[in-house]
């Protein structure tokens, strides 16, 4: 009996302490729990607060308008500063905010109330105009967007955007895009006497007109002439260098061409190779349609079709010849030439190595051609449509977020671990109690 009272003291005093214990843990909990990175938000309310609710007003001017949409998202990353602490998202965020002040000569003090600004607001133009910024701002750059690469180059040889791989007769005009933001055609002639072989000497690239960004603007390089302007002589088009045309070095071969339209975040490469043209494209996913009712063909979408594939390199043997090809003329080039000079399988797969070190598809498109044209010019097409590979590359878009956690995310994640290791032990200790 003298025992019980110390026993049932001791037993309240543990009881106590587990008690304190638990109160502990759920506060540690709900501290866990407000401590989460809410910068998505903040980009939703920007974007939110500077969409057209009806089409763009081009003829109002909202200068003051926008910077108060500026500094109300300023104000809610600095609130987020501390809980965003490693995110990329939001560090990204805050450096754009910073260069948008800057080209907008928005003031960081004034007015952040969305009540003063009417419902017409509207983005900036280089918000509006650059694909890769509207991704980042919208916070849809964790929605793995992707680029997709097209590339045409030799006899010719295909490379979709399905990173399907094509060795094609199609002589004649051919469509390689054509969707809602440019059409894209080839035109491709006989090469040499005898030989199903033909190539590129003609390529037209029509950047259709994007509302508030670009009028219609033509692009065409032919064999004897890869300009350096669009056909109504400027280099660019729209506001804020939403669409322009460069002349690109590098250690590709020949001229070489490249076009940035960045409204539309897409990228193409024009070369001239020996008598000839190569093409390169890169776009982003969302921006094609890959459904096969999506009207017309277009063969960097859904290949070549069938009757003009040639299925395999035959590599040793001249491939059969085109009707018509091998009459003597070729309206674009004049008279059809002989092969160049026969080559052995043996002579071919060296001249190839000379250039291409890896024996992948374009050494193997390399070999083809210089079996079936004798044109050793032909080998430095397949380097080059893999050097456009390089600079085109299908991928992600640089503004992803990675997939593994950020820094301060693995942290809070040890932190749970550590608490609900906690909470177990308390809860095992209870359970022994009321034993």
């Amino acid at each position: 009996m003298g025992r019980s009272g110390p026993q049932i003291s001791a037993k309240r005093q543990l009881w106590d302490c587990v008690t304190l214990t638990m109160v502990v843990l759920s506060l540690l909990f709900r501290s866990a729990h407000c401590q989460q990175c809410r910068i998505q938000r903040c980009n939703a309310e920007y974007v939110a607060f500077t969409s057209p609710s009806s089409g763009l007003q081009e003829d109002v001017a909202l200068d003051v308008d926008y910077c108060i949409a500026l500094r109300a998202y300023a104000l809610c990353t600095r609130r987020q500063a501390r809980s965003c602490r490693g995110d990329l998202v939001y560090h990204s965020a805050v450096f754009r905010i910073k260069e948008l002040f800057s080209q907008h000569n928005c003031s960081s003090d004034g007015p952040t109330s969305s009540a003063k600004v009417p419902s017409t607001s509207r983005p900036a133009m280089s918000e509006l105009c650059d694909y890769e910024n509207r991704v980042l701002v919208s916070g849809s750059a964790g929605q793995q967007k992707k680029y997709a690469h097209c590339g045409l180059f030799g006899d010719p040889h295909l490379r979709t955007f399905r990173d399907e791989f094509q060795t094609c007769k199609v002589e004649g005009a051919w469509p390689l895009i054509d969707n809602r933001f440019l059409s894209v055609q080839v035109t491709n002639v006989p090469v040499v006497l005898g030989s199903s072989a033909t190539a590129t000497s003609k390529i037209t690239v029509i950047f259709k007109s994007y509302h508030g960004c670009t009028d219609q603007k033509v692009y065409q390089a032919t064999t004897e002439d890869l300009p350096l302007a669009f056909q109504d002589g400027t280099r660019s088009g729209g506001e804020s260098g939403s669409l322009t045309i460069v002349e690109r070095g590098g250690s590709g071969v020949g001229r070489q061409v490249k076009i940035q339209a960045r409204y539309i975040g897409t990228s193409i490469i024009v070369r001239r190779v020996g008598s000839y043209l190569t093409f390169a494209i890169r776009m982003p996913e969302d921006t094609l349609d890959f459904s096969e009712d999506n009207g017309g063909l277009q063969l960097c979408l859904h290949g070549c079709p069938r009757n003009e594939l040639i299925k395999e390199h035959t590599l040793g043997r001249q491939q059969p010849r085109l009707p018509g090809a091998g009459q003597g003329t070729n309206t674009e080039l004049g008279p059809l030439r002989p092969p160049h000079q026969v080559y052995t399988v043996e002579r071919a797969t060296a001249k190839c190595r000379e250039t291409l070190q890896v024996e992948d598809v374009y050494f193997q498109s390399c070999v083809f051609d210089l079996l079936t044209t004798g044109d050793p010019e032909f080998s430095m097409a397949a380097y080059s449509a893999l050097e456009d590979l390089k600079a085109l590359p299908p991928s992600k878009l640089k503004q992803n977020p990675p997939r593994t956690p950020p820094p301060h995310n693995r942290g809070m994640s040890h932190t749970s671990a550590a608490v609900n290791s906690g909470s177990l032990l308390a809860l095992l200790l209870l359970i022994l109690l009321l034993l």
